[in-house]
């Protein structure tokens, strides 16, 4: 009887998985792998929050594959050496995963077939299992990928979609095959209080509510800090709970400016991993430089500080990083606030608020996390790359009764109506009894040394 193997890696799901689809239909015995691999942890990307997230979608999965006469196999090791390991107990001559485009996964591709083909066995890769549109499937005439969101958003919408797959109703798994206990949530330390909960089955229900009652004032309400009225799918559409293809489909099926307005965020998930299929570097180092020299010193470090503690004295800006740290996930208008304070105004590497954004953030991930913040930093993909967002601004027009910042900085819970996004502004014996402290720098400084490195003043 013929063996197939699923590598689980990204795509913890049994709704539209084609890796999964294609096993099963080829017939004979299915082994659902999902490898835990130290160099995962090697590399810093084991956190907290997204391991606990993890232990929660690989319970849920193994659930799902049980009501279905199956199991979920857990290995621990390095993946190449277990997949081998697990083909051989199971006689498997077929191995199917999904696709995927940071520089680890194509080292781990490309070292997984070769190992395979030298024991006789063969590699299937499926796209569009963690994008809607696979990286590369449209390109400019002039280039191998977009650097520019918008004519790349006018091909990704004219692309025709794979049909949405059901779940499969029955696999067999070899009953020889052992599997390492699963992780439970409650193993993991250092998890933030509120982080949300992982797996298919929620991620499922989410979207469904999501569909009900959200989408339909998404283009109105998605910069709405304090209504938080996005979708919250971000870590399921990183742990692969979620299919981007069903979700593109399910929201076009709404209708409407505003579920237009949501698959455009889609839209732009695919585009970040188009750049980073390209162009793998660019998780490290600018795609665009403007030959920054980034501060550094003492004054710079107690900076960077307050900016990870929330404590910068722009409350809106403090706010944003309070609740990343709480809920292990941060309000995307916060994710470029707090992005552009770091490097404009403050004047630090992006790549220090991008490492901080990894070690809490629970939908973390190289392609999004790293091109956002190059987004911001005028490094990356932006065509205003000297853009500035004022946390005043932003406060004024996105939390303008500072409902957002009162939840987060309980300092300024008795501050009312918009006088909470400038502290500095209350009269002295009312600002010494909030705590709270002053502003790092100013703004007017921020925005002025920020022109003078970019030779712009």
């Amino acid at each position: 009887m013929q063996t197939s193997i699923v590598l689980f890696t990204c795509d913890l799901r049994l709704s539209d998985h084609p890796p999964l689809r294609a096993a099963v239909h080829g017939g004979g015995q299915v082994v659902p792998l999902f490898v835990r691999d130290p160099a995962v942890d090697r590399a810093g990307f084991a956190v907290p929050n997204r391991l606990a997230f993890l232990a929660d979608c690989l319970r849920d999965l193994d659930a799902g594959l049980r009501e279905r006469g199956g199991r979920l196999v857990l290995r621990e090791g390095d993946t190449v050496t277990e997949v081998c390991r697990v083909a051989a107990e199971a006689d498997a001559d077929e191995i199917h995963m999904a696709g995927d485009t940071s520089a680890f996964a194509c080292v781990r591709e490309r070292r997984l077939r070769r190992a395979l083909e030298a024991d006789g066995r063969r590699l299937y890769v499926h796209d569009t299992v963690g994008t809607a549109v696979a990286p590369g499937a449209v390109t400019p005439a002039s280039s191998d990928h977009f650097a520019v969101f918008t004519p790349y958003f006018r091909r990704w919408s004219e692309q025709s979609l794979r049909s949405v797959l059901d779940a499969p109703r029955a696999i067999t798994v070899p009953a020889e095959v052992r599997s390492a206990p699963l992780p439970e949530r409650g193993e993991v330390s250092g998890v933030s209080p509120q982080l949300c909960a992982g797996g298919e089955t929620e991620g499922r229900r989410r979207f469904t509510a999501w569909l009900r009652s959200g989408v339909h004032t998404y283009a109105s309400r998605h910069d709405d800090l304090a209504g938080d009225a996005t979708s919250r799918l971000s870590p399921h559409l990183h742990f692969g709970t979620l299919s981007p293809v069903e979700v593109v489909c399910r929201a076009r099926a709404t209708g409407g400016a505003d579920a237009e307005a949501y698959v455009r965020q889609i839209a732009w998930r695919d585009f970040h991993r188009q750049v980073l299929a390209a162009r793998p570097d660019a998780a490290a180092h600018d795609y665009r430089t403007h030959r920054d020299r980034w501060r550094d010193g003492k004054d710079a470090a107690a900076e960077a500080a307050a900016w990870r503690q929330g404590r910068t004295g722009y409350p809106l800006v403090d706010a944003a990083m309070r609740q990343l740290r709480q809920e292990g996930w941060m309000h995307n208008r916060g994710r470029l606030l707090t992005a552009s304070f770091l490097t404009k105004t403050l004047y630090l590497d992006w790549r220090l608020g991008a490492r901080h954004f990894l070690d809490l953030l629970v939908d973390g991930d190289v392609a999004n996390n790293q091109l956002n913040w190059q987004w911001m930093a005028g490094t990356g993909t932006d065509t205003r790359p000297n853009r500035v967002l004022n946390p005043l601004a932003q406060g004024k027009r996105h939390d303008p009764d500072g409902a957002y910042v009162r939840r987060w900085v309980p300092e300024l819970a008795n501050v009312e109506g918009a006088a909470v996004h400038a502290p500095w502004k209350l009269p002295e014996p009312e600002r010494s009894r909030t705590g709270y402290p002053e502003p790092v720098v100013s703004l007017a400084e921020g925005l002025e040394r920020f022109k003078r490195a970019r030779g712009r003043s």
